[in-house]
């Protein structure tokens, strides 16, 4: 194993058709027209010294490194900012341009520390490495005069110098070897889009400044890691490798935070991780990343993780370390005496939307198999269940329709119910980056997020709607569309059925659903839905982005297929720039819905009740199966209350924490007689298991994750599982002591099983993903190399299906005793129910869950900046302190549920939607009042946690 080195081809790629042909060095070549010389060199191995440049960001021309003579000119020009031209002969290295190179990096090397050997970036550090490329042996100018490298000169302070900024606690900034490249400026504002860093004073004075002379933590960097990453010396370093040193070998995996698959290069020493590098290569990401996916994987490696197995007999007795086998063959039993006592009903189990599609293959296999039932579902069912059965009724597939790479050449972009760059940063920052190049924004949001108004970028139109008016907002969109001719009546003849476009124009058309007359639900004026309606018809390609402020509503189906009748309307399908893009929250969020976790869906998405589809596992598993969908998630817990529902597994998800109305969550798992969780931690949801097997990170073993564009990436071991296994492996344990009889040696067979029994996975293999890094299903016979934009001559269901969609209010409203509404999303330091992330430095940020109030709001009640609040709804209630915002607007309140002893979800009713029982979480009514610090049922809830973690006794080593 080595270190994998990417090839940096100083300036960005031309996207031009036309060619040109030069020579450089004596070689012809021939590029793309608008290639740097730079870049054409480098693609035929000639490597031009250079400092400044790097192909992530513009050419930039400082260093002068980089000059090159082209034949015919006198003067000498920079490599980076020079495009090729027809016959030119460029010369890259002679006399001349060495003598102008070395004199260059004197002047660099007169003001930096000569500290090579102890220094952390020695080995990987470019000023080094170009000092040996220019030959240079001396340096005539020393620091007798003003420099930036001693603290103190001529026995005096030197002004000069500042000390290092150790506030961020990832990296270290440290002036003194600041070459002022720009290389990290120019990040933050071209890969980020943050524009939290500037050069401060002129000439000698110049320097790297975060904000206004801020240290790191008290500007507005947002530690995605890009500044770091483009440093080219060791002024920006990450804190890891000061400590351990330099990695020694590497392997590409993918980040298992939210949906949008960034990989990484795990740099290693040994099987001691050094850094998270996020690779160039990767498709999704392109070398970017965020706080969470670049720094916060310590809680791999955490105190708190469970390295050993563990059961008891109550909920109230302590927890007893055992061996595998014990734990294994006692939770085999139990889930054997349970479905002999009460049936074979009584058990189910729950998948992982952070483990890998194989693993999530094989825990639904299990239950189907094993269980013998269909008693399986996901945490999808909280997050996209309505994406899936809103996109396969309009398009017949249940995903999104781009990849990423889609929306540069979007000319407007939808933004509905979602945050970019707080819970899809990576994604966020491609949004901002096509933003500032000219395209048009509509935001749809109760809150003001950060793309409504943020630097070099402001929304056309913000839709600033009440909380549950989703479908009545995105339908008076469609009547101003419909109603002014605006729709792309060839597209919808050609590509819909026309006689169901007819019939749902007819409905949206009425004056019940104009933008004046939906205002009063709403709360948005007339006059900005009908300026949304005309951009995003007229304003060219088109495409939507949606999140969780879509789908956890009691009309989420609902307003997914709305959002998909806009679509068609307007003919925004079907190519790049368009499209309708559902950013899942969780890194294996599409892959889990794909291998069949929901209870009437086998793998591909094909109903239980298909006697053919059926018959298809039956033959590959080797025993009948049920054709009668199973219990959901809801559905289980009301079955355990009401005593015919037993045993449960659950891997990787903390049902007590993420789902919504806690007491009645609690009070489900509190009636099981077996309840087997499998996870890195003692989570929430562990307060009620009788069994706890320990699960594997994603550093622990090999797999594939499927992220929101469809995009299936391996995910690679570079570390031992902490506790000996990887979770298939357990779940492979588990399965053989209840009778099966798996033979699986590597997730590469599981994948192959998955492949054989799926038609939109027949192409994949581990092979194929070795040799081209990732595919996008379907990827089959007619599709081999999968299909990064869908429904490009046709939708999958053959005519694209119009839904007529009626705007219902939510039984969810405010009143006289409940009259503010409360919404919930996620914030950018932290991650879902925080298991990962509060384990990490990111707490820094984010050490507890706040509530957002209007200022108004606030000053009826008597609130003022970081009280005590009560927040009480019709199930319950909790209490935060509280932040005086006007991101919300008047009669709205706003948090996130990061934090189990916050109990956010205690406050969440159990409405759902119609179609799929997703939690309506964005939706609930809310009193809030002073309080004087947590309430009677927070605190039962931590003295409860913190007794459910006592371990007593050693057991047997695993």
């Amino acid at each position: 194993m080595s270190l994998i080195k990417e090839i940096d081809y100083g300036t960005p790629a031309s996207r031009s058709q036309k060619e040109v042909t030069l020579t450089i060095d004596g070689t012809e070549i021939t590029v793309p027209e608008g290639t740097s010389i730079m870049r054409a060199a480098m693609q035929i191995g000639i490597e031009i010294p250079k400092l400044c440049a790097s192909d992530n960001l513009h050419s930039f021309g400082s260093c002068r490194l980089c000059l090159i003579e082209i034949e015919g000119r006198g003067n000498l020009s920079a490599s980076c900012t020079t495009p090729v031209m027809p016959g030119i002969a460029v010369k890259t290295f002679s006399p001349r341009l060495d003598s102008i190179r070395r004199g260059i990096m004197e002047l660099y090397i007169s003001d930096h520390p000569l500290d090579c050997l102890t220094c952390p970036a020695n080995g990987d550090c470019e000023l080094q490495s170009m000092a040996g490329a220019v030959s240079l042996r001396e340096v005539r100018y020393g620091y007798s005069g003003r420099n930036h490298v001693t603290a103190r000169r001529d026995g005096r302070r030197n002004e000069d110098w500042k000390p290092k900024d150790k506030s961020n606690p990832y990296f270290t900034y440290d002036p003194s070897k600041c070459i002022v490249c720009n290389r990290c400026v120019r990040a933050c504002q071209e890969v980020q889009g943050t524009f939290a860093l500037t050069i401060e004073g002129r000439g000698f004075d110049s320097r790297v400044s975060p904000g206004a002379g801020e240290a790191y933590m008290e500007s507005e960097c947002v530690s995605c890691g890009a500044c770091v990453q483009a440093c080219p010396t060791a002024t920006l370093i990450e804190n890891s490798v000061v400590e351990i040193g330099q990695p020694e070998h590497s392997a590409v995996t993918t980040c298992a935070y939210c949906g949008v698959g960034c990989t990484f290069k795990a740099e290693m020493r040994g099987e001691e991780i050094v850094r998270m590098v996020p690779w160039k290569d990767g498709k999704a990401n392109h070398g970017h990343s965020c706080i969470k996916g670049r720094f916060a994987y310590g809680y791999a490696l955490h105190r708190d993780r469970v390295t050993s197995p563990m059961i008891r007999e109550k909920i109230t007795d302590p927890w007893r370390e055992v061996s595998w086998e014990e734990a294994i063959s006692h939770a085999a039993s139990e889930f054997k005496r349970i479905q002999a006592k009460y049936g074979r009903l009584a058990v189910g189990g729950i998948t992982s939307s952070r483990c890998t599609s194989e693993e999530t293959f094989l825990v639904q296999k299990l239950i189907r198999s094993g269980f013998g039932n269909n008693n399986v579902d996901t945490c999808a069912r909280v997050c996209h269940s309505p994406t899936g059965y809103g996109l396969s009724q309009a398009f017949g597939t249940s995903a999104g329709t781009q990849d990423f790479d889609s929306v540069a050449e979007a000319d407007v972009v939808l933004i509905i119910g979602c945050n970019p760059t707080d819970a899809h940063p990576v994604v966020g920052a491609q949004i901002k980056r096509r933003l500032r190049e000219g395209a048009k924004l509509i935001v749809v949001d109760p809150r003001r997020t950060e793309l409504v108004r943020s630097p070099h970028i402001e929304a056309a139109f913000h839709l600033p709607l009440r909380p549950g008016t989703n479908v009545a907002i995105v339908t008076a969109l469609a009547h101003v569309i419909v109603k002014e001719g605006l729709v792309n009546e060839a597209f919808v003849r050609e590509r819909c059925d026309f006689d169901e476009y007819l019939e749902w124009a007819a409905v949206v058309a009425e004056e019940r659903n104009s933008p004046e007359q939906i205002e009063k639900f709403t709360g948005v004026p007339a006059h900005l839905v009908r300026g949304a309606a005309r951009l995003y018809a007229t304003g060219g390609n088109a495409t939507i982005y949606y999140g969780l402020g879509v789908t956890e509503h009691s009309q989420g189906s609902t307003t997914v297929m709305a959002i998909a009748n806009l679509a068609m309307a307007t003919g925004n399908l079907g190519r790049p720039g368009v499209g309708v893009n559902p950013l899942r929250g969780q890194n294996n969020v599409q892959g889990s819905c794909d291998m069949g976790s929901f209870p009437h869906e086998f793998p591909g998405y094909r109903h239980v009740s298909d006697d053919n589809v059926r018959k298809l596992f039956e033959e590959a598993w080797g025993v009948p199966l049920d054709g009668e969908p199973g219990l959901r998630i809801p559905n289980m817990f009301d079955a355990a209350v009401d005593g015919v529902f037993k045993g449960m597994y659950v891997q990787g998800e903390d049902i007590l924490q993420s789902d919504p109305d806690i007491k009645h969550v609690s009070a489900g798992l509190g009636a099981l007689e077996c309840l087997v969780v499998q996870d890195l931690f003692l989570n929430e949801t562990a307060n009620y298991a009788h069994v706890l097997l320990p699960g594997a990170s994603f550093l622990e073993k090999d797999g594939v994750f499927i992220n929101a564009e469809r995009r299936i990436q391996r995910v690679r071991r570079v570390m031992s599982p902490k506790a000996g296994y990887a979770d298939w492996e357990v779940t492979q344990l588990l399965a053989n002591a209840l009778g099966c009889n798996w033979t699986y040696t590597h997730p590469s067979q599981i994948m192959d099983e998955i492949a054989r029994l799926t038609p939109t996975f027949k192409g994949v293999s581990y092979d194929k993903l070795e040799r081209d890094g990732s595919v996008q299903w379907p990827c089959n016979d007619a599709t081999p190399e999968g299909m990064p934009i869908m429904h490009i001559d046709g939708f999958a269901r053959g005519k694209g299906k119009f839904v007529i969609t009626e705007y219902v209010p939510t039984e969810e409203r405010a009143g006289p005793r409940f009259p503010l509404l409360l919404t919930t999303g996620r914030i950018l330091s932290q991650y879902n129910v925080g298991a990962q992330t509060r384990r990490t430095e990111n707490s820094q940020w984010h050490p507890e869950d706040v509530l957002e109030i209007h200022p108004h709001d606030a000053e009826v009640r008597g609130v003022r900046e970081g009280d005590w609040v009560r927040v009480q709804s019709r199930a319950g209630e909790t209490t935060l302190h509280a932040k005086i915002t006007d991101r919300v607007a008047p009669g709205v309140v706003y948090t996130t549920f990061h934090h189990p002893l916050c109990q956010t979800n205690v406050v969440t009713t159990d409405n759902s939607d119609w179609a799929t029982n997703c939690p309506e979480y964005k939706v609930t009514a809310v009193q809030v009042s002073p309080s004087n610090g947590p309430n009677e049922w927070q605190e039962r809830y931590r003295e409860m946690s913190e007794k459910s973690r006592q371990i007593v006794g050693a057991g047997e080593a695993r």
